[in-house]
C-alpha cells in the first residue's frame, strides 16, 4: 500500500495508464483481426485497403512501446505475405 502522498499518485497514474494501455493493446488485436478476416474473405483489394489502415495503428503503438517493435513488424510481414499470396 502507498503510504506517501507521492506513491498514491503515481499509483493512481499508474493505473490509468495501465487502462490506456489495455485498450490500445485491445484496438491492436482487433486491427490484426481485421486483416485476417478480409483475408480470409478472399478480396485482395480489400485486404490491402485494411492492411493499410491497421498498418498505421500497429507502427504507432511500437513507437509508444506498448507492443515490442519486433512483435509489430512480425504482424506486419505474415500479414503482407498473405495478401501477396492471394490469387
Amino acid at each position: 500500500m502507498a503510504n506517501s502522498a507521492q506513491a498514491r499518485k503515481r499509483a493512481r497514474q499508474a493505473d490509468r495508464i495501465r487502462l490506456q494501455n489495455m485498450a490500445q493493446r485491445s484496438a491492436y488485436r482487433t486491427a490484426v483481426k481485421k486483416v485476417r478476416k478480409a483475408i480470409e474473405a478472399g478480396d485482395k483489394a480489400a485486404a490491402a485497403i485494411v492492411f493499410q489502415e491497421s498498418m498505421s495503428a500497429m507502427d504507432r503503438l511500437a513507437d509508444k512501446r506498448i507492443v515490442h517493435k519486433n512483435k509489430a513488424a512480425r504482424h506486419k510481414s505474415r500479414l503482407s505475405s498473405a495478401i501477396k499470396a492471394m490469387a
